[in-house]
């Protein structure tokens, strides 16, 4: 719990005890001494809520667990410079700046990238990554226990408690597995979002530029 949610849980508890207290004492009740009690009681009841709700917004509050891999960086070798550049760079802030304990890049059937906690498992796009793909929306699994489908994700880490998957149009996805339950900020879902887009667009320009210059007829 947060250091902020256990104050106004003490606030809330001392008010309640306070209130029980003033009327066990009191000598008789009156109508102004039970408007007191009740107002108290609100106050008290408001700020146990208020802390309760302030542990589960903490999005960082569970506990970081032992996961297994290495520490490592596995990228695809047929990669143009500026597409190494923006896999490297992006995959070094989103392990540094949010939760994230690994990052796997796929786009058209092929693992570009695999960095952090890193294990060497083959992985291939199941049906939560697909409707990911298919749908073009980011999905979170902010607690991969709850959902039956999580068994895709081992091959990135064995036994991820929480995965982001971010889509590249409809030929790849990022996925980004975290280090606990529930650890990634909205802010954190938003940046991996918009690095997927920034992302996209340069795996297409490196097709592109594979392609070449389409010849005069």
């Amino acid at each position: 719990m947060p250091a902020q949610a256990r104050i106004v849980l003490v606030w809330g508890l001392l008010i309640l005890v306070m209130a029980v207290l003033n009327t066990v004492m009191a000598q008789s009740v009156t109508p102004e001494l039970q408007r007191a009690e009740v107002l108290s009681a609100v106050a008290a009841v408001s700020l146990l809520l208020v802390a309760a709700l302030w542990t589960r917004a903490d999005p960082r509050s569970a506990a970081r667990q032992e996961l297994g891999g290495e520490q490592g960086l596995v990228l695809a070798s047929d990669l143009s410079d500026s597409v190494r550049d923006e896999l490297g760079w992006g995959s070094h802030m989103l392990l540094t700046a949010t939760a994230a304990s690994t990052v796997l890049v796929y786009w058209e059937g092929t693992v570009l990238l695999r960095r952090g906690l890193i294990s060497d498992g083959d992985f291939h796009p199941g049906t939560i990554c697909r409707r990911v793909m298919q749908k073009n929306n980011s999905v979170s699994l902010v607690s991969t226990a709850l959902f039956p489908g999580r068994g895709e994700f081992d091959p990135v880490l064995d036994a991820l408690p929480s995965v982001l998957i971010c889509p590249l149009g409809g030929d790849g996805v990022v996925v980004i597995g975290g280090w606990s339950e529930r650890c990634f900020s909205r802010s954190d879902e938003r940046w991996a979002e918009g690095w997927a887009v920034r992302l996209r667009t340069a795996l297409q320009g490196m097709h592109s530029v594979a392609d070449g210059p389409v010849p005069p007829v």
